[in-house]
């Protein structure tokens, strides 16, 4: 064979190895989009190519109306591994934006910060810290907070410290067809009205999706459906840095209920969850109840409706010592917990006869599945598994429809 021929060949071969990956970038990508960025006006699409993008400093959008778009999320990378200035990787205080086709790699803080917007869309975004679990990652992944109006869909998010995808202190939200996985919490909910989630996976994660209410926060949340969902494996463990908000959720949740009113969980896929598959908690149970909190906080889970999901495994390693003991006491070497774990405390103050008012219980129609009530009010003094108590229906949540341009 020639000389010619074979290094003809020799670089065809290299080109096609090299055809899948995002290549790293020659230009200065930074400082374009720094200048874009400061320069965008309303209207603005700012397209970021293919390759993988050195940033070392956070990347800022405070004009409305613009559109950030990338060529794919495995092609078109922002990478912060090197970052030296900046909280976040990219901070947006704008309303009308459309982040759509990239992503945001290794960020020192948040991979996308979201402040106090009207009408997002975040489509098809990954964002990721590439070193796996590490309690050294950034807090939050794609985090809209004190937004109206926001749309997540075909997402994903891996190795938050806190929550890969998170929503806080919003109103009207959708989260759909994405994917959350190795974050402490993959899919979180908090202080939020009025919110979908559904047609995501959650797995491998500490808790596979959260929703709670914390004190202190400018609203409560409530209203938050999450269906359709795969909640799978979450038993991660928790690499939250201790005293954060979800430094208390044991390996093994799949999804997690805190101090929240008005949620459903129906038709979901939940499965292998080591410490229960769905736990219901309150405030007073959550690991930072010694926080001092508003007279006006309503601490207890009420108006819980789960209905038509489909269990499997799960209960059989909890991730803290206690629950373990209190598995082993109750159900022997090898038994698990039932499906959906209780804290146990209720409000006394607003009982009828005994039972929570009708429409603010919890209620389980969900074939044979029984609640364990750990009793934690009594120091695990009176611990019980039935279905019984919690046989009831409540008036199904609303769909949420979101006004988007």
């Amino acid at each position: 064979m020639n000389r010619l021929l074979i290094i003809g060949m020799a670089l065809l071969l290299n080109a096609c190895s090299n055809e899948s990956k995002a290549p790293v970038a020659t230009v200065d990508m930074q400082k374009q989009l720094l200048e874009q960025l400061i320069m965008a006006q309303p209207g603005d699409v700012i397209d970021i190519p293919a390759g993988t993008h050195k940033i070392n400093r956070s990347l800022s959008l405070k004009v409305n109306g613009v559109t950030l778009r990338g060529a794919g999320m495995d092609k078109s990378i922002l990478s912060f591994k090197d970052q030296t200035q900046g909280a976040e990787g990219l901070i947006i205080t704008g309303d009308d934006i459309l982040l759509e086709g990239f992503a945001v790699e290794d960020a020192k803080g948040d991979a996308i910060k979201i402040n106090e917007c009207r009408n997002l869309v975040i489509r098809k975004v990954r964002v990721e810290w590439t070193n796996g679990p590490d309690k050294g990652n950034g807090a939050y992944g794609l985090y809209p907070v004190q937004c109206e109006n926001v749309l997540i869909d075909g997402s994903v998010a891996i190795g938050a410290s806190d929550a890969g995808i998170y929503v806080g202190q919003s109103n009207q939200v959708i989260v759909k067809n994405s994917r959350a996985e190795f974050n402490v919490a993959g899919i979180e909910i908090e202080n939020t009205t009025n919110a979908d989630v559904f047609d995501n996976v959650a797995t491998n994660n500490t808790g596979g999706i959260l929703v709670f209410n914390m004190p202190n926060l400018p609203q409560p949340g409530a209203k938050t459906r999450v269906f359709n969902n795969q909640i799978l494996n979450n038993n991660t463990a928790n690499f939250a840095p201790e005293g954060t908000a979800v430094a208390g959720v044991p390996a093994g949740s799949g999804v997690v209920i805190n101090s929240n009113d008005e949620v459903e969980v129906f038709a979901n896929i939940i499965k292998d969850n080591a410490t229960a598959n769905i736990i219901i908690s309150s405030y007073f149970s959550s690991g930072y109840s010694d926080r001092a909190v508003s007279e006006l906080f309503d601490p207890y889970p009420e108006a819980i409706f789960i209905y038509d999901n489909q269990f499997s495994g799960g209960g059989d390693a909890p991730g803290t010592v206690q629950l373990q003991a209190l598995r082993v006491a109750k159900y022997g070497l090898t038994g698990s917990f039932p499906d959906i774990l209780w804290d146990g405390y209720v409000n006394t103050e607003s009982l009828v006869d005994g039972k929570l008012p009708p429409g603010r219980e919890i209620c389980v129609s969900n074939g044979e599945v029984k609640v364990l009530n750990v009793d934690m009010a009594n120091e695990y003094a009176s611990v019980t598994d039935e279905s019984a108590q919690f046989d009831c229906e409540l008036p199904k949540l609303a769909a949420i429809s979101l006004q988007l341009k």
